[in-house]
């Protein structure tokens, strides 16, 4: 992803950026770890500068040494990696019929999952109750042995982490301020992504197609309450995008589209997210494509959602396979994309139908990007929190700043991401290989947050080179 530190800033905000540089470099650099002078190489940084980062990473317990490399004169050179223990996110998928969490490390990697039937018709007050309660529960199931959500006792009367839906033995939960209960150090925040059309600035929903109930209502602020935790909020195809596009080698500019309960797309766009000004973008599925078509829940006629559906409801795979290829030759044509990715429930029930059949449409239109199927059962829940995770990392150009992962917030006692939930019914670690991504067959990184203009500040060891209006690209 491109970074462009813009002009001059204020201290306080150039020191943050610059720490987001560094932190990014050890997320992307794995187990094998970076050297402080390759630091400060690929991030334009000085050298006293990066060491002042990275003593500061490591006193926050963010970084650790991996071990010495060999050099090539002078003695070996200390290599540094990210420890992905130190800090959590939480990943919401609120869908239409079901409820999906996600426990992430701080490289966003899942931890644990959980799952559970749940209406969207149910109406913001109940649908979030019972949220707050599901993520409780999997904080009590990641909790340390013997300890339940508000810390005095175990999890139920037994091992199972059933009994009294994580009470204590004295039937108290957690207390008010702090409704989520303990578990894992440092739960940074919860990423929420859900059915649009919202306003992910102003965290509040719109009028979700079939649950009308929810036009207007505070989601984030509710459930930030709620949960005491900062909360994000995005359409559920853009958390998906932005967790794709946050990986290592992820292209440039690509077009996931989301096919489930309904059909959306996330677009990314020289390897920004492209949100729109009032989170509009995306909405892949009320493009009109037959004008006499059938009348669909959003007001319009012959909807790309409401056709596909319909083909899928009969059983008719293939011709909902060429609707979605439709559908992504439009974005095609109108974005120049990259490529085409390919997820959702439906999706990966037939993946190599749908991937076939939106491939052999792009190819007949002599459009060039390839299809692939993003083999990630959990990827909006997965990108919902990297809603938290991105902005530590400096990636997320359009969002608020996540909260100091440092030590100013108390963590909250817990285990580390290798202390699995083991016992609760629907609670599971996840595990198995990161996803990856399937080419269909035949078939043919984002700037930083602008900085604020200031008067440039006086000479700091830890603002670098990073005074000057210098841009550059650091992978």
């Amino acid at each position: 992803m491109t970074r462009d530190p813009g002009g001059g800033a204020n201290l306080a905000a150039l020191r943050g950026h610059n720490a987001a540089l560094v932190l990014d470099l050890l997320r992307t650099a794995g187990e094998a770890g970076i050297s402080r002078l390759e630091l400060a190489g690929r991030t334009g940084l000085t050298p006293q500068a990066v060491s002042k980062i990275t003593a500061r990473l490591r006193a926050e317990g963010l970084a650790a040494e991996a071990g010495r490399r060999a050099s090539t004169g002078g003695k070996p050179r200390t290599v540094l990696r990210l420890v992905p223990a130190a800090a959590h996110a939480l990943g919401i998928h609120l869908d239409r019929d079901a409820l999906t969490l996600a426990l992430t490390d701080l490289t966003g990697a899942p931890v644990a999952l959980r799952h559970r039937p749940l209406t969207l018709t149910d109406g913001p007050e109940r649908v979030l109750a019972t949220t707050a309660e599901e993520v409780r529960a999997l904080l009590a199931a990641t909790a340390p042995a013997g300890e339940g959500p508000d810390g005095e006792g175990p999890v139920g009367e037994g091992t199972d982490g059933e009994g009294t839906d994580g009470k204590g033995p004295d039937g108290k939960g957690p207390d008010d301020e702090n409704p989520v209960g303990k578990g894992p150090a440092r739960v940074l925040g919860a990423g929420l992504a859900m059915p649009g059309p919202l306003d992910h600035r102003r965290g509040v929903a719109g009028r979700v197609t079939g649950a009308a109930m929810w036009d207007g209502f505070p989601v984030r602020d509710a459930l930030a309450a709620r949960l005491g935790l900062p909360v994000a909020l995005d359409k559920d195809t853009n958390a998906a995008a932005l967790g794709l596009a946050v990986r290592p080698g992820a292209p440039r500019s690509f077009a996931y589209v989301h096919l489930g309960t309904g059909l959306g797309a996330g677009l990314v766009v020289g390897g920004a997210p492209l949100r729109g000004e009032r989170t509009g973008a995306g909405e892949l599925g009320h493009q009109t494509v037959q004008l006499d078509g059938p009348p669909c829940a959003c007001g319009a006629r012959g909807c790309l959602e409401v056709l596909c559906l319909a083909a899928v409801a009969r059983g008719d795979l293939a011709e909902a396979a060429r609707i979605l290829g439709t559908g992504a030759a439009n974005l095609v044509r109108l974005l120049d994309i990259d490529r085409v990715l390919l997820g959702g429930r439906t999706v990966l029930a037939a993946p190599g139908v749908f991937a076939d059949g939106t491939a052999a449409v792009l190819a007949g239109l002599r459009l060039p990007a390839p299809v692939e199927v993003a083999d990630a059962p959990h990827a909006v829940a997965l990108g919902a929190a990297q809603l938290v995770l991105a902005p530590v990392f400096g990636l997320d150009p359009d969002r608020e700043p996540a909260p100091d992962p440092g030590p100013a917030r108390k963590p909250a006692p817990g285990p580390t991401p290798e202390s699995h939930p083991e016992s609760h019914p629907e609670s599971h670690p996840a595990s198995g290989p990161e996803p990856t991504l399937k080419p269909a067959p035949d078939s043919a990184p984002a700037p930083a947050p602008a900085l604020a203009p200031a008067p440039a500040p006086a000479p700091d060891p830890e603002s670098g080179r990073d005074c000057s209006s210098e841009g550059r690209t650091i992978r």
